[in-house]
């Protein structure tokens, strides 16, 4: 390669900035997210960028001058912006896209031996990848708060009360997550209920989630979706939710629980573990399919049915990370009590 300082100048600027900012997006694949697919193409992105050229290293060497580089005082004042992660991920991955279209227009010139192609596709690849991490992260804050008591409002136990009294009292009593379960209403009617519910929880600092209705969830801003074996594939749900919305997925065995993982899930509801009122037609799975579930995931695990404070600690120690309660809090005297008592109970 033969090329004048100027050229070989600006080709071994970008690909330093291509595997400085890969090597970050890797790091947080790998290391944060614990994403080994996504971990796996960045790291052969990367390899395959920055050593192809290596025939040409001495040139790119000799040719480089940072002191000279009038570009360097700009770099180091934007460097100095506070931005969080997500912003940090879309900034190198765009500092990377940006990099590979130069390469690309540079490779298009008939004398200057680089492959214009290659750099475009690694562009385009790593538009989707993009997507991948910043939904991981997203998602990530949102998994860890999946923990404790998950209370879920049923409409069929409401009674003459009303979604967001009984709501509030479940917050006011310290939980943290709330779920929406209706199989009664009309959706035009459930919308604005949702939607009350999702403020609700954002004063109090609670995930929000919506039982089955994609739709719902999307028109009130849930946190999250909770689907079942029934409902909307989980892959197509995945992909019709913003990036930064979690799924939850309901599995009465460890192959469900492997492939909701493997789909896209954010946490696995295992159960029912014990004989329920508010589903007297599922099967109970027991503790030892809990204990089994756990072993085989990762993802944070939800145990449901038939769980109340004299049996909550069983199942957390049985490896549940949270436990989903319904009845037990809906039909007591004081929601907001009964929330209490449980969370004073398991600790959490």
């Amino acid at each position: 390669m033969h090329l004048s300082n100027k050229i070989l100048r600006i080709i071994d600027a970008n690909l330093n900035r291509i595997g400085e900012s890969l090597r970050l997006l890797e790091d947080v694949a790998r290391l944060l997210l614990n994403d080994a697919a996504l971990s796996k193409q960045l790291k052969a992105m990367r390899h395959e960028l920055t050593t192809r050229e290596l025939s040409a290293r001495e040139q790119l060497l000799q040719a480089r001058n940072s002191k000279g580089d009038i570009g360097m005082d700009i770099e180091v004042s934007q460097q100095t912006k506070e931005r969080e992660l997500p912003e940090t991920i879309i900034a190198n991955a765009s500092r990377v896209q940006e990099s590979l279209r130069v390469l690309e227009e540079l490779g298009k010139i008939p004398h200057i031996d680089l492959d214009s192609d290659r750099f475009k596709r690694a562009r385009f690849s790593l538009y989707d990848i993009e997507k991948g991490l910043v939904s991981g992260v997203l998602r990530k804050e949102k998994r860890e708060r999946i923990s404790g008591l998950y209370a879920i409002i049923d409409t069929q136990y409401l009674g003459n009360r009303h979604h967001d009294k009984v709501v509030t009292q479940m917050l006011e009593g310290g939980a943290r997550i709330i779920q929406l379960r209706d199989k009664n209403m009309l959706k035009k009617e459930l919308l604005p209920v949702a939607r009350q519910l999702k403020e609700l929880c954002a004063t109090h600092n609670a995930l929000f989630i919506v039982n089955d209705y994609l739709d719902i969830a999307l028109a009130a801003d849930a946190d999250g979706l909770h689907i079942g074996q029934d409902d909307l594939p989980l892959k197509t749900a995945r992909k019709l939710l913003p990036i930064g919305k979690i799924i939850g997925y309901s599995a009465d065995n460890v192959s469900q629980a492997i492939t909701a993982e493997a789909d896209g899930a954010d946490y696995i509801a295992a159960g029912a573990i014990y004989p329920t009122q508010s589903r007297a037609e599922v099967e109970t799975i027991g503790l030892d399919m809990l204990k089994a579930i756990k072993q085989e995931t990762s993802l944070p695990l939800v145990a449901i049915g038939g769980i109340n404070r004299h049996n909550a600690e069983e199942v957390l120690a049985a490896g549940a990370d949270s436990i989903a309660v319904i009845s037990a809090i809906m039909q007591a005297e004081s929601p907001m009590e009964e929330t209490k008592r449980i969370i004073d109970k398991i600790g959490v």
